[in-house]
This record gives C-alpha cells, sequence and structure tokens, in this order.
C-alpha cells in the first residue's frame, strides 16, 4: 500500500477559453473540477496505474465535503480529518490559442494545531500497512514548524522508504529528517542550493547536493524539468537523464504524476531506472488530459516504453564536492 499524506488539500478547478484577454469576460469552452492539492493528486494518480492507495490528510467545510465525495470515485482509501478550516480552491485557466497555462492557488485558511497533530496520529495508524509514503505538499496556516517531522520519523522508524515533494520553508524543515527520496521542480530546487536550476546540468548539480543533505549513499533526489525532461540520482547514486519528446497541454499535476508513477513502480519491486520511466510515462500522460489525476494507465506505461533515460555517472561515496567536480 502507498499512503499518501495530504498536507493542504485543495478543489482543483480547469477552465478551457480559447484565448485570455486582460479585462474582458470570458465564457470556458470546457471546465474540470478534481479532488486536488499535490497529496491528492499523487493519490488518484498512483491509484489509476494500479497501487493500493490510501489518502490522509486535512478536509473542511463544503468544499473538503466534495473533496471527499468525489474521491469516493477514485482508487482511493479515504482517512481524514475534519476541520473548521474551509478546504481551499485553485484555478487554472487553459488558453488553447497560446497552449499556455494561467494558474491561480488560494491560500488555505489557518488551522488548529491540534487538527494537525490528530492528522499525524491517524497517518501513524496506517504507517505499518504502507510500503512507501509520499508526503507531499506546503503546510498550511496553523500547522507547527516542521509539522512533517514527525510523519517521516514514524516512517523511517518502522523501515518504510518515504519521498518528499514540497518547497520553501516546509522543505527546508524536513532535509535533517532524512527522507529516502525528495523529488521536486526546478524552481524549487533552486530555492535549496541558491542557483538557477532550469537544465539538465544544473538539475544534476541540485540533485547531487539535496541528496548529500537527506544522508547520501541509500537517498535519492529527483528535480523535474517540465519539457526538458528530468534528472534522477537514486540511491546507488547512479545519475539519470529522462528525456520524452512528447508534451501536453495540461501540465498541472505533472510533477506530482511523475512522483506517483516512481513509487508505483518501486513498490512493484521495479529497479529505479525503469522505476524513471513510468514516472516520466505517468508525468506526460497526465498533461494530455484535462483533469489532474486522470491520466490513461495504459497511455502511461505507453508512454514510458519510450522514454529515454541517459546515464550522467555515478557518484558513490564522493561527496558533495567530489560529486560537483565530476559532474562538471
Amino acid at each position: 500500500m502507498i499512503l499518501c499524506v495530504a498536507g493542504n488539500p485543495a478543489v482543483d478547478k480547469l477552465f478551457e477559453i480559447d484565448s485570455i484577454a486582460v479585462g474582458g469576460i470570458h465564457r470556458p469552452l470546457d471546465f474540470v473540477s478534481r479532488p486536488g492539492g499535490k497529496g491528492l493528486n499523487v493519490a488518484c494518480t498512483a491509484g489509476r496505474l494500479g497501487a493500493e492507495v490510501t489518502a490522509a490528510g486535512l478536509l473542511g467545510g463544503h468544499a473538503g465535503q466534495w473533496v471527499h465525495d468525489a474521491l469516493a470515485s477514485e482508487p482511493v482509501e479515504r482517512r481524514f480529518v475534519w476541520t473548521s478550516a474551509e478546504t481551499r480552491s485553485c484555478l487554472s485557466v487553459a488558453d488553447r490559442r497560446s497552449h499556455q497555462l494561467t494558474e491561480f492557488y488560494e491560500e488555505s485558511p489557518p488551522i488548529e494545531e491540534r487538527d494537525w497533530d490528530n492528522l499525524v496520529a491517524v497517518v501513524g495508524r496506517s504507517v505499518p500497512r504502507a510500503q512507501w509514503i509520499t508526503v507531499s505538499g506546503t503546510l498550511p496556516p496553523g500547522a507547527p514548524g516542521g509539522a512533517y517531522r514527525p510523519i517521516i520519523r514514524a516512517a523511517r522508524a518502522a523501515g518504510i522508504p518515504v519521498a518528499v515533494d514540497a518547497h520553501g520553508s516546509t522543505l527546508a524543515g524536513v532535509l535533517g529528517e532524512r527522507p529516502t527520496l525528495v523529488k521536486i521542480n526546478g524552481s524549487e530546487a533552486a530555492e535549496v542550493v541558491g542557483t538557477p536550476v532550469d537544465d539538465p546540468d544544473s538539475a544534476l548539480t541540485a540533485c547531487l547536493q539535496i541528496r548529500d543533505m537527506i544522508g547520501g549513499d541509500g537517498h535519492a533526489a529527483g528535480v523535474t524539468l517540465g519539457r526538458h525532461g528530468a534528472v534522477l540520482v537514486d540511491p546507488s547514486a547512479d545519475a539519470h537523464l529522462l528525456k520524452l519528446d512528447v508534451v501536453g497541454d495540461y501540465p498541472v499535476g505533472s510533477g506530482d504524476a511523475f512522483l506517483a508513477g516512481l513509487v508505483v513502480a518501486l513498490e512493484q519491486d521495479d529497479c529505479w531506472r525503469e522505476a524513471a520511466r513510468l514516472a516520466v510515462g505517468a508525468a506526460v500522460a497526465n498533461a494530455e488530459v484535462r483533469g489532474v489525476g486522470m491520466l490513461d494507465p495504459e497511455r502511461a506505461r505507453e508512454l514510458a516504453r519510450w522514454t529515454g533515460v541517459e546515464p550522467l555517472g555515478n557518484f558513490a561515496a564522493s561527496g558533495v564536492a567530489g560529486s560537483l567536480a565530476a559532474a562538471a
């Protein structure tokens, strides 16, 4: 079972229009609403890829009830804590003419600290059943500092690998807890390493630095670069450049689909190289359809077979200084 911790769920809405005009009136040509936020994106995608999935998170109000009810049609077991804070909404607007996406992310209302404590307890009861745990998204206002730490510690104590996808202070607060994997995008990686991360070379450098931050050998780091592919350094310190010359018009949630594909394959005992192929296949399949997490699993596996994986070298036991010199 894959346990997906959703720290900050949302109602994800996609409007598709012919062309955006600032100050104009727009009547969408198409509209999709989905249970979302990074953690639920991972859960829905992993479920559609055939994994047994449990989602744990915080929901509140009418929007939270909608998310809970909408998940009933997904292959996802629900373990939510109810709060007085209304679940947020996020809006993406797809411009058909330019193929550009404009996104609006609502901030969650503050939660009570006891709400987070209750979520940690719910997650703790599910940990023994898990083969992988994913921890995704920023923390809602009101959550205690380092709120993901007890979840990662519980996973590590139980010998269960845990993957983290977060940014800013939320990510900085858990790097010292030595998660098995950190998977982030280029802009998020740039926040960590303090330099731009916008191509495979800089992504490799960032992966090596982040991997050292979380424990080095036995840990993994991945950076997704959108249309430019992704770089992954696995627990054996093998570095891979992942590329697929197929793109989609709806990339929202594709980073989450990447993480879902990776952990689904790893749970099924695929090697990291092959798991990386499914990660890319899931990310691109997600971008081909309207609605996050609504990918066709067979299409994801077809795309996985087409994904190129280029070895970039092995950086075992060299430390970050040696790794960076070798990568240069």
